[in-house]
């Protein structure tokens, strides 16, 4: 077995190892992957009773308030994402270990993606009925939620790190990510307007795509960066 494919094997397994220990984590904190879920239901449920039940009104409005709410519901667990490992010093110890901090942050934010982002697009459909949106507009809702909710994890991944090592960082993690987030709503929003109006979608959703092909890629490196001058400065 040459070098280069134990290597990979050690890439591989330091990736699964990280995202296995994060998904067990989330789960023993169900508070941690149970309040998004729970803000993303109440605030939609919130918007008939407050609106009417005008199905026309709903039905206009309804890609706006998906994709809000689930935006926001993710911003509510995001400062945890790296503040756990950074306050016990594991955080610490990856950084010195000389294993690749970009795979332990790449398994890291597609942990926090799989139980955070990715209940809020398999619950968008049946509350998209509650807002009254065409059926038409389904397919388009999952795949853009898909792709957004996935640069979105990236994107605020990037504010986490950069606030780390600041205490009660929320409000600053807010002010840093949800300005870097427009793009990300403006194309998702986008795209499900045009699918319920029966229009075309195949820009919006390559853009979408490019973005969390993007994300997916650089991010990590970013993210890195970040932790590595958090924990300097936490020391």
């Amino acid at each position: 077995m040459n070098s280069a494919t134990r290597a990979s094997r050690g890439v591989t397994g330091l990736f699964a190892a990280v995202y296995q220990r994060d998904l067990k984590l989330a789960w023993r904190s169900a508070g941690q992957w149970l309040n998004p879920i729970l803000f993303f239901v109440i605030v939609i449920t919130l918007f008939p009773l407050g609106i009417g039940p005008g199905a026309n009104t709903l039905a206009t409005i309804a890609p706006g308030i998906l994709w809000v709410s689930a935006l926001l519901a993710m911003m509510l667990s995001l400062d945890a994402l790296f503040a756990g490992d950074f306050r016990d010093g594991t955080l610490e110890q990856w950084v010195i270990s000389g294993e690749p901090l970009s795979v332990v942050v790449l398994a890291k934010v597609l942990a926090y993606w799989t139980t955070n982002g990715l209940p809020l697009v398999v619950l968008s459909p049946l509350l998209g009925v509650m807002l009254q949106l065409p059926q038409s507009a389904f397919t388009t809702l999952l795949l853009s939620l898909l792709l957004g909710t996935l640069s979105l994890s990236f994107i605020g991944a990037i504010g986490a790190a950069l606030t780390v090592s600041v205490n009660q960082g929320g409000i600053l993690l807010s002010l840093l990510v949800l300005p870097l987030t427009a793009p990300v709503l403006i194309f998702g929003s986008g795209a499900v307007s045009a699918a319920a109006a029966s229009l075309t979608v195949s820009a919006q959703l390559s853009l979408l795509a490019a973005l969390a092909a993007l994300s997916v890629s650089l991010a990590p490196v970013a993210i890195s960066g970040a932790l590595r001058v958090g924990v300097a400065a936490g020391r």
